[in-house]
């Protein structure tokens, strides 16, 4: 089975930075080709990837998404006959539509049934989001739109304010996608792929951990509780992503009254890994009756997961903005 990842962002977003990264620390023991597709008439960034040993087909037939039928498809078909690769990353201009770029890998996959679509990244440069969207609307957002998860680059540079009011923004136009708003020189290429693969949704986890301790609760809450609990009843899961940073004794805090008091409902479970406001990272778990706040390694943003019955969803939303 060969996966293929689209790479997508406008030009001087970040793209063959984080190429490199993802090569250099994910991808280094994987058969991968790279299809660079650049808008003009010479492949600048492909000398320092031949070193990396990644096999470049350059398609200068215009860009991918002019030529979409006949030149990708075979293009496609000859990589794959070529090199049996098992990644595929294409880097679409920048100026390239990622849809149009994703329906050609789709309408592929028909054909060849061990090609999968695997990721949709886009990389923004934060700085700029805001101006791309309106000065590129219908191609800059079509990238956004589209994509399963969006990296954003040079986040060191700008204040968490200012990162908020950006993932404002990209929410507005695609509130599934995950969002990595870490800089980069904190995470690993690693951590960037299990996001871009969707493995680590942190709500997934919370929820298999919960149905599996499901009967501890039950008597647990018999002591705490009026309510009748019935084992097949469905939790409210409430989680979100933010790059919001935190006071450790609010987080506190916080935990405390999940796990004394009803005042956000019912709490069975919390977790979450945010950033301190001191530049630290703190990773908190909470079960009814006791919770723990530690220092952890940087995430990819900052992540809040809350599950429980009868969950005040807006107060929620407001304790954790």
């Amino acid at each position: 089975m060969t996966r293929i990842d689209i790479i997508s962002g406008f030009l001087g977003a970040g793209k063959t930075t984080l190429i490199q990264k993802l090569l250099k620390e994910a991808l280094q023991d994987e058969q991968v080709v790279l299809v660079e597709n650049e808008f003009g008439k010479v492949g600048i960034d492909s000398g320092f990837l031949k070193d990396s040993g990644v096999q470049i087909k350059e398609l200068y037939s215009g860009c991918i998404c002019c030529s979409l039928v006949g030149d990708f498809y075979y293009s496609l078909k000859e990589i794959m006959e070529t090199y049996h690769p098992q990644r595929i990353l294409i880097e679409p201009s920048g100026v390239g539509k990622l849809s149009d770029v994703m329906t050609s890998v789709i309408n592929m996959s028909k054909k060849v049934p061990e090609v999968k679509l695997n990721a949709l990244i886009t990389v923004a440069n934060v700085e700029k989001v805001s101006r791309q969207m309106k000065a590129f609307g219908e191609f800059f957002n079509n990238q956004i739109e589209h994509a399963s998860t969006i990296i954003l680059s040079r986040t060191q540079n700008i204040s968490t304010e200012e990162l908020e009011q950006c993932v404002k923004e990209i929410r507005a136009l695609n509130p599934k996608a995950a969002l990595i708003t870490t800089p980069w020189d904190q995470i690993d290429g690693m951590q960037i792929l299990r996001v871009a693969q969707q493995q680590d949704s942190l709500a997934e986890q919370l929820m298999a951990e919960c149905e599996a301790g499901h009967h501890d609760h039950e008597h647990h809450d018999h002591d705490h509780h009026d309510h009748d609990h019935h084992a097949d009843e469905i939790f409210i899961s409430w989680g979100k992503e933010t790059p919001h940073r935190f006071e450790k004794t609010y987080l506190e805090q916080l935990l405390k009254q999940f796990s004394e008091t009803e005042d956000y409902g019912i709490v069975l479970r919390a977790k979450g890994m945010v950033e301190g406001t001191d530049g630290h990272w703190i990773y908190f778990d909470m079960v009814p009756g006791e919770y723990s706040l530690r220092d952890g390694a940087p995430d990819y943003t900052g992540r809040i997961c809350v599950i429980g019955t009868d969950l005040l969803e807006e107060k929620l939303e407001e304790a954790f903005s």
